[in-house]
């Protein structure tokens, strides 16, 4: 199996080397991600500006650009018409809202754009968590990857893959999810830098607020994998008939 990995955190983050390291037992891997941290690129690419790649090994590279960049490049230049594209392994999690923001859910999502199944792996750990359980996240991919070449939708396969941040042996169990609802994000952080000039910072992501069952917080929360199958079209497809309707009462002409 030939695949492509790359990520948001950058090529240094431990979350992609451990999962490196994993994915060369058992595939050719050639490794495409940024040179710097990159969450909450979304799916921007660079186009005012040159790449760069810098080499670090065998087929591991970095790009002075996003994530959305680092797919591109490395599905045009270096990787060996992979089977599928994997972006992660994340630090902290890519649930609900958090998909339109997701550096990591975009590389994946470029994959499949440019016409690969692809994998988003995040592993649901947050900032003040002293252990991080990497090996966890590997231990799931390695398990799906035995699998989803059978996936039944392999032509438009994005699979946004959430691990609870426990060991292998406190998994309990995978759920196929639906994406959650957050409440609104915390307001923007005013304040001034050493040299009394005004600075902001975007506030932190709002709790869960839709994160019944059957959703990727519900899943999380009982210490289960949570498997979204999620596609990049917007279209709200149950308003179309209403809003022709509407379009109609408006007397709009062409």
């Amino acid at each position: 199996m030939n695949i492509l990995l790359s990520n948001d955190d950058g090529f240094l983050a431990p979350g992609i080397n451990q999962l490196r390291e994993a994915l060369l037992n058992v595939a050719h891997v050639t490794t495409v991600a940024p040179d710097r941290d990159c969450s909450g690129a979304s799916n921007s690419l660079t186009l005012r500006n040159p790449l760069r790649m810098t080499t670090h090994g065998e087929n591991f590279y970095s790009v002075n650009g996003t994530p959305t960049d680092c797919v591109h490049l490395g599905l045009g230049l270096y990787a060996h018409d992979p089977d599928m594209v994997i972006s992660g392994i994340n630090a902290g999690p890519n649930m609900g809202d958090d998909v339109l923001y997701s550096g990591t859910v975009a590389a994946a999502m470029e994959g499949r754009f440019l016409g690969h199944p692809a994998l988003a792996v995040s592993l649901a750990c947050h900032h003040h968590d002293t252990e991080r359980h990497y090996a966890t996240a590997v231990a799931v991919v390695l398990q799906l990857l035995q699998y989803v070449q059978n996936y039944p939708d392999q032509s438009h396969m994005i699979l946004n893959v959430n691990v609870p941040n426990v060991t292998l042996e406190q998994l309990r169990g995978w759920r196929m999810t639906r994406l959650g609802n957050r409440h609104r994000s915390e307001p923007v952080i005013r304040t001034q830098d050493p040299r009394g000039r005004e600075i902001f910072w975007i506030g932190p992501p709002g709790d869960a607020a839709d994160a019944g069952d059957g959703t990727d917080f519900h899943a999380i929360s009982q210490q289960c994998v949570s498997i979204t199958p999620i596609h990049a079209d917007l279209t709200r497809h149950q308003a179309l008939a209403d809003s022709q309707r509407w379009l109609e009462a408006c007397h709009v002409k062409a």
